[in-house]
């Protein structure tokens, strides 16, 4: 029996479990991530562990979330991330250096590598062949320590691409594709990977916004081989050395096979309110449109870039659409300032952003009221872009610079004045704003602002947990819903102050009414539906919850980040036995769960209504050994043998 790809890998790395879909496994992690807005958390539980550096291979701190600066908070987040990286042992990429998951790719993914990062769209580095996986911040702090990461060996979807892509039809479709066939639950501890004769037609970045985009699935990760493209890349980065040949086998076995025919594939559009609810491009072609963005860690490599200018050369965007554009890396801004194509982006009316994360997460560029936005990005959750009223569609590059000339959504097929666009033989490279870290930094004081705070400090779970369902919320609530970002993310490193912001847009008593119910020695239940804690892998939505006196999630269904942050902060994930149960629970119902501990044991719990007078059955969301962290407490807890 022939092996894929992903078993390939994650057998090399494999330090407990058995690799069979479903079962729970452990590996080794080679590489980690974090960026500004994730990082310092991460990064102060990493100092709790009271080791002099970071023990895994390579650890890469970015910052490019929080680069406005707005307050002091923000450049003291990263006064605190650049010299504790030069304490740690870490590599600590400046603001301006670009977007975490481009300059990854560019510098520092290796095919064969495992890469675990605190933030959801880590994935994309599949696109260069390693097992790249999202992760709470803890998660990622203890891989530094070189704890191997707990996982459930995912079952893998093979997905065989045919045929080759049209001008005007991008690797963005091929993603939206995917998620019009899979959506964005149900995904849970499952893998996709890439094969097929067309795989050999697509360049790494556009492998890349595959994978960045496969985090919308759901999925653990998504995966390309490692072949002749992937050395051109490498090669074309002075990398070649890292280059390494992996293939599935021949008669690899999958769990189930998806094709995509890339000959029929036509421009596709992500719709309100969710980057599943998939359209053509065509079907909604005319709309009027106010605002137009391409970047974002999805779409802003060199090659979506050459491809706009050359849409844009010799035209000007719609004087009623404001347009602007944010290369992923400054390789990325140095290479369209050699190449003429930040002249003609500037001369067709472009605003030309920062290479950072920027309008993706609601950092500035936010539309107008009721406005139009087209986005080359991954996400488009209601209020995401800072505008609650506004719709925001997903598309291609493609897509977007053809629409921005016209001012309404056009589709790029018979609209693009090239037939392809050819990756340079070798890449612009510059490190000088990647700072390496001292042989022993030890020496380097570690530089702490006043919005510096310290990691939450969990209790042991009770035996009885009693109190009120003080919230309860529908089907697919984010993490943004949870935790908003925008002008709320420089509060990340302090825990208070962030977690008066908890379920902000829903409800803005939560905070309080949570804060008065703990006073009283009262516990708070969240009630919810299904997919809860879909989208960014932010840490802060179990942490922020845990410090308010939540201990347990009621829900009908848990995503795999959030629930995996959930038991790292010491709240149970627990889902309905029926989910029609889900009904009958009403918000400010006082509910109790006794014989915690048991249950715990046993995996499944009977919930009390006392309003009511009825009792439900719950089941944990959890295994062997989160439900040893969960009695403790949290992770940091269990680590610390707590």
């Amino acid at each position: 029996m022939g092996e894929n790809v992903t078993y390939k890998i994650l057998k090399g790395h494999l330090v407990s479990g058995s690799l069979v879909a479903g079962e729970p496994i452990s590996i080794k992690i080679d590489q980690t991530l974090t960026q500004d807005a994730t990082g310092t958390m991460a990064y102060l539980q990493f100092e709790s562990l009271e080791l002099d550096k970071v023990k895994n291979e390579l650890a890469v701190s970015y910052v490019d979330h929080n680069t406005v600066q707005v307050g002091f908070e923000n450049f003291d987040d990263h006064e605190y991330l650049r010299t504790v990286a030069a304490n740690k042992g870490v590599v600590y990429s400046k603001a301006g250096n670009g977007i975490c998951h481009q300059v990854q790719l560019e510098r520092f993914a290796i095919p064969g590598k495992t890469l675990l990062g605190s933030d959801s769209h880590t994935p994309t580095q599949g696109g260069l062949c390693e097992i790249a996986i999202g992760a709470g911040g803890l998660d990622v702090a203890l891989a530094m320590a070189a704890i191997p990461f707990s996982l459930i060996c995912p079952k893998v979807i093979g997905i065989k691409l045919t045929g080759s892509l049209r001008p005007g039809v991008s690797a963005k479709d091929i993603i939206l594709k995917v998620l019009e066939k899979f959506g964005v639950k149900g995904n849970v501890n499952t893998a996709f990977e890439y094969f097929g004769p067309a795989v050999k037609t697509l360049s790494v970045p556009e492998r890349a916004t595959i994978c960045n985009m496969g985090a919308e699935c759901g999925v653990t990760f998504s995966i390309f081989p490692s072949d002749e493209r992937t050395k051109e890349f490498l090669d074309a980065h002075g990398r070649g050395t890292s280059f390494k040949e992996i293939r599935a086998d021949e008669d690899a076995i999958y769990d189930d096979v998806y094709e995509i025919d890339l000959s029929v594939l036509e421009p596709l559009v992500a719709l309100p309110h969710s980057p599943g609810n998939i359209s053509s491009v065509k079907a909604i072609e005319g709309m009027k449109v106010n605002q137009i963005l391409i970047g974002s860690c999805t779409n802003s490599s060199y090659m979506d870039l050459k491809k706009v200018a050359s849409i844009l050369k010799g035209k000007t965007v719609h004087p009623e659409v404001s347009f602007a554009i944010a290369p992923g890396s400054r390789e990325v801004l140095e290479m369209i300032c050699q190449d003429g194509s930040l002249d003609i982006f500037i001369k067709a009316g472009a605003r030309i952003l920062e290479s950072a994360c920027g309008f993706c997460i609601g950092n500035h560029q936010s539309p107008g009221t009721n406005g139009v936005s087209l986005r080359t990005s991954n996400r488009n959750f209601e209020g995401r872009s800072g505008t609650k009223s506004a719709k925001v569609y997903l598309v291609s590059p493609e897509t977007a610079a053809v629409s921005a000339i016209y001012g309404e959504l056009r589709s790029p097929l018979n609209n693009v004045p090239y037939s392809s666009i050819e990756l340079p033989k070798k890449y612009y490279v510059d490190d000088s704003m990647i700072i390496f870290p001292p042989e022993d930094g030890r020496n380097v004081e570690i530089l702490r602002g006043p919005n510096i705070g310290e990691p939450p400090k969990t209790e042991a779970l009770k035996e009885t947990l009693k109190g009120k369902a003080l919230i309860k919320v529908q089907d697919k609530i984010t993490t943004d819903h949870i935790m908003p970002a925008g002008a709320r993310l420089k509060y990340r490193s302090n825990i208070a102050k962030y977690s008066e912001f908890v379920f902000e847009s829903i409800d803005p008593t939560f905070s309080e009414r949570a804060l008065d119910e703990k006073a009283q020695g009262r516990d708070n239940f969240i009630i919810a539906g299904a997919s809860y804690g879909q989208g960014s892998s932010r840490e802060h939505a179990a942490i922020c919850p845990a410090y308010l006196g939540v201990k347990a999630v009621i829900a009908k269904s848990i995503e795999r980040i959030h629930q995996a942050n959930l038991c790292n902060f010491g709240i149970l994930p627990l889902l309905f036995e029926r989910e029609e149960d889900y009904d009958e629970i009403q918000e400010g119902d006082d509910l109790e769960i006794s014989n915690v501990h048991s249950s715990l044991e046993k995996g499944i719990f009977i919930l009390k209504d006392l309003s009511l007078n009825k009792s439900f059955a719950l089941k944990l969301f959890a295994s062997s050994s989160q439900k040893e962290m969960l009695e403790k407490g949290g992770r940091l807890n269990q680590i610390k043998g707590l």
